[in-house]
């Protein structure tokens, strides 16, 4: 197999889960050295493509530090997981709902208690979001923007709702809807607008605009969702995302 091709269907987003679990285990310690990207994809049997991704994610949040010719280090420490079996009980409708009373809350904070350096940041990561390549890679930096806004609010407790519903996204078949709703790579301009509207919401310090555009841009999604769940299954169907209309 080609070193940067991606096993199996290893997603980047999936991968951020593993390498946060990796470096949140109890025997690893701030300033330990964590494998090269070989060995990790070797270890965790995920692509180079993926793991290069995930891993320059965790530079940008600040979790790991690489030094040149002395390889990649543990940085600070991460919120607790949440349990992955909320993701084989839920379904998108219930995944949109929570975000619609969530998200837009956290924009309306952000905008109120946003640091300078958080709102270049997501000005950044509207920028690489716009310039991404495949869906795959749109998908791991749209997540970073909503988990930054997330962290930009300054509550923490809200921060680990957010983790919890953020890990139900990391599911490859949801991923796989959500991409199918926006229209892929073709359709990603007018969230990257939205995403737009939201940051100058948040850099204008004006919390009724921050929640209004994040919740337009929430509806937008939850509406494509529903219009694609109604033409693919019928009313009685649930389950896991393993049936495109599900999340």
């Amino acid at each position: 197999m080609d070193a940067d091709t991606d096993q199996g269907h290893t997603t980047s987003t999936y991968a951020l889960a593993r390498l946060r679990a990796y470096i949140d285990d109890a025997s690893r310690q701030t300033g330990d050295r964590i494998p090269t990207e070989r060995q990790l994809s070797e270890q965790l049997g995920m692509g180079r493509r993926a793991i290069r991704r995930a891993l320059e994610v965790l530079e940008a949040e600040g979790r790991i530090t690489r030094r040149q010719g002395a390889g990649t280090f543990i940085g600070g420490a991460a919120p607790a997981p949440a349990g992955d079996s909320i993701v084989d009980t839920t379904n998108f409708f219930e995944i949109m709902e929570v975000r619609l009373r969530l998200e837009p809350q956290l924009a309306a904070l952000a905008a109120l208690r946003a640091k300078p350096e958080h709102i270049t940041r997501l000005y950044e990561l509207s920028d690489r979001i716009a310039q991404c390549l495949d869906a795959d890679e749109g998908e791991l930096w749209d997540g970073t923007l909503h988990r930054q806004i997330a962290e930009a609010a300054g509550n923490a407790l809200f921060l680990s709702l957010f983790d919890i519903v953020n890990r139900v996204r990391q599911d490859a078949a949801w991923q796989a809807v959500r991409e199918r709703a926006r229209g892929g790579l073709a359709g990603h301009a007018l969230p990257v607008a939205q995403h737009r509207a939201i940051i100058d919401a948040i850099a204008a310090r004006d919390p009724q605009a921050a929640a209004e555009q994040m919740r337009m841009h929430l509806f937008m999604l939850q509406e494509k969702l529903i219009r694609l769940g109604s033409a693919d299954l019928s009313p009685t169907q649930t389950g896991r995302p393993d049936q495109p209309a599900h999340a």
